[in-house]
Order: C-alpha cells, then structure tokens, then sequence
C-alpha cells in the first residue's frame, strides 16, 4: 500500500524546515543529559530526570504523571521521584522514537515541492511528526480551547494559526488513507 499526495515547494520548504527545527531542538536536550556512569557500564542509556524547562520542549516531553491524576499519591511524590525516575529511563526512548519520525520526514519530502508516496510504515512516522511539529508550534502560540479558528490578518501569529491548521488537515488526511 501506498499513500501518494503532492506538495507544493512552499509546502515542502515548510515542512522540512518546521520538522528540522523540532529536530534540533530534540537533539539539543539529547546532547544535555547528564553524564551517568552507570549507564556507560550497564549499556542502559538514561536522560533527564527534571522535565524541560522550554515551553516547547516541555510539550514535545510532558511528564508521565500528573498530580491531578491520582489523589492517592502526594504532589511531592509524583513531581519528584516518580516522575524523575520515569523520566530518567524513558527519555533517550521517546526522544529516539520522535527523532526518527523526523528523519523520515526529512528523507521522504520532495525537496522541492512534487509527488509524495509513502510506504504504511512511512505515513505512520509522517503521523508521529507532523503531531509533534503540531504540538510544539501549539505550545508557542499558546493555543487553547479558547484560541479562535482565524486571527485578523494583521495579528502577528495569523499565518502561525494557519501552518497548524494546514498541519491538522494533513494529519486528518493522513489518519483518513491509513484507515
């Protein structure tokens, strides 16, 4: 099965540079992690244990556990040691999971602008990105139930609001072929 679309250069110019972006962003708290012994002997790779402190970033890698999730469990528990830990093991996991979705993007987009066709396994990562890309343009423009369909033109995040719009369609369209 294939899933085939064209892109206009304008749409492939975007796209590469808005998954290129995510990307480095990813790499950056990548290459921050502390140094742990432990994992040079054991192979285990481990990151973080604080949560980001970029807005964007802090989207793309929420915590696994929320206070207002389980009223069981103390504030102090779940936002320290539980989360830390999670954090810890887990991070190098996802942040490998969304760098390759990434690539994939990167490696299959038309450079400028033309036909797309995608393998299942591609559209899948294709899906993982363009939701990432989503995520992290939502978190800079601040958006919300409250955040209209459209900005009046002259508003500075008016053509922002429009790419994460574009982005939803596509993953709409994408989410429609593979079903």
């Amino acid at each position: 099965m294939r899933i085939c679309s064209q892109l206009d250069v304008h749409e492939a110019e975007l796209l590469t540079s808005m998954v290129g972006s995510m990307r480095e962003l990813l790499l950056e708290r990548e290459a921050a992690a502390p140094h742990d012994e432990l994992s040079e002997l054991t192979g285990i790779r481990t990151g973080h244990s604080a949560p980001p402190t970029d807005l964007t970033l802090g989207r793309l890698l929420p915590d696994f556990h929320r206070p207002d999730q389980d009223r069981e469990l103390s504030a102090d528990v779940v936002n320290g040691r539980f989360n830390g830990a999670l954090r810890s093991v887990h991070e190098p996991h996802i942040i490998d999971a969304k760098l390759t979705a990434a690539q994939v993007v990167l490696d299959t987009v038309p450079p400028h602008g033309g036909d797309l066709a995608l393998t299942e396994e591609q559209a899948m990562e294709w899906l993982t990105a363009l939701n990432d890309v989503r995520l992290a343009l939502g978190a800079m423009l601040g958006i919300s139930e409250d955040t209209p369909d459209q900005l009046p033109a002259d508003h500075p995040h008016a053509a922002h609001l429009d790419v994460y719009h574009w982005l939803t369609v596509m993953q709409e369209l994408l989410v429609e072929s593979l079903m």
